[in-house]
């Protein structure tokens, strides 16, 4: 490569401006602080000892997950399968060079209930959950939060740079290891880049290592850092992009909220032409969510008023806003409601 051709690609690769995701410590940040600080304004925030009543910080580990699932076979990704023993031997063997496979398609409520326990109670700060409601239409209702369990080793990554979908906000908690986070907010989105067939999906696969000669808008963009811990929950604000790449070997868990401040997006992707139906079809969706949405925050508004006695915990059958309102954690199926409340 010339020497003109080598710094033409290096400066293809031009720095976005960054600053650091703020931290803050749960010891000095309320719930209902948390709610009008961070949730409703859509703002990111790492929360320090989120959630130290899990056995989860305690007990998992790579070699708790091999021990006790090794013989399990997982769905890593989309297209791959693994036992957990040999998935934990590649998360051990994973370098910044050659990362190994990163664990995340696992719903623990429907893969690994067996988990529920050391993950109870919930963090406090991954509320509201309106996805837990008995009013949410069957399709969107997730009754712990859609619990999805990550793992990987160091260099491993979420295959795509990414905002969740159903305009959801994400809690992830990190309870092993460290992991790295990247993020763009939603006013970014014009120089992201996103997939003409997934507008939540971007082109641009490592935002570290972005092409400025590809992507020139890139360099436009405004990136968020920060590196959470053992012990830490970051708030990944609806239709935040983002990227994570595991420092070392990383266990963590992530949850879905919804709230009024993100319904009416949620609202809007529900009824979008590209999610099918006929136009009369979407306009009834319509009216019925957005109906919806105020009943849910009329319940939530309520509950605050009132956070104690037997109206305060009917309103959480289908809006849960608090932790301690939830009727016996979340309303899990049946079959593994056993697993669920042994704590």
């Amino acid at each position: 490569m010339s020497t003109a051709v080598a710094m033409n690609h290096a400066s293809s690769r031009a720095e976005s401006t960054t600053r650091s995701i703020e931290r803050r410590s749960a010891a000095d940040l309320p719930y209902e602080r948390f709610l009008k600080e961070y949730l409703e304004p859509n703002r990111p925030v790492i929360i320090s000892g989120a959630a130290p009543q899990w056995n989860a910080m305690r007990t998992w580990t790579p070699e708790f997950f091999k021990n006790r699932f090794g013989s399990l076979t997982v769905n890593v990704s989309y297209e791959t399968k693994m036992k957990m023993s040999e998935l934990i031997d590649a998360v051990l063997a994973s370098t910044p060079e050659k990362p190994g496979p990163y664990l995340h398609k696992v719903i623990i409520y429907r893969d690994m209930p067996e988990l529920l326990a050391d993950l109870s109670p919930d963090n406090v700060y991954a509320f509201p959950r309106r996805y837990a409601g008995s009013l949410m239409q069957e399709r969107f209702r997730r009754p712990d939060g859609f619990l999805k369990l990550l793992i990987g080793g160091a260099g491993g990554k979420f295959p795509l740079m990414h905002y969740d979908t159903d305009n959801s906000h994400a809690m992830i908690t990190e309870i092993y290891g460290d992991k790295e986070f990247i993020l763009f907010p939603p006013e970014d989105t014009q120089y992201m880049y996103p997939f003409a067939n997934s507008s939540h999906t971007s082109e641009i696969e490592n935002p570290d290592q972005a092409d400025i000669v590809k992507y020139p808008l890139f360099a436009k963009a405004t990136k968020y850092r920060g590196t959470v811990y053992p012990g830490d929950s970051i708030l990944i604000p609806s239709a935040w992009w983002h990227a994570a790449r595991a420092l070392n070997p990383s266990i963590s868990v992530c949850t879905n909220m919804m709230y009024r401040s993100n319904w009416p997006g949620f609202v809007n992707e529900a009824c979008d032409p590209v999610a099918g139906g006929s136009s009369v079809n979407r306009l009834l969706k319509r009216a019925y969510l957005n109906g919806l949405g105020a009943v849910l925050t009329t319940c939530e508004g309520l509950q605050k008023a009132m956070p104690r006695g037997p109206l305060s915990r009917k309103l959480a059958e289908f809006a849960p806003r608090y932790r301690q309102q939830l009727p016996t954690e979340v309303d899990y199926p049946k079959h593994r409601r056993t697993a669920a409340s042994q704590s």
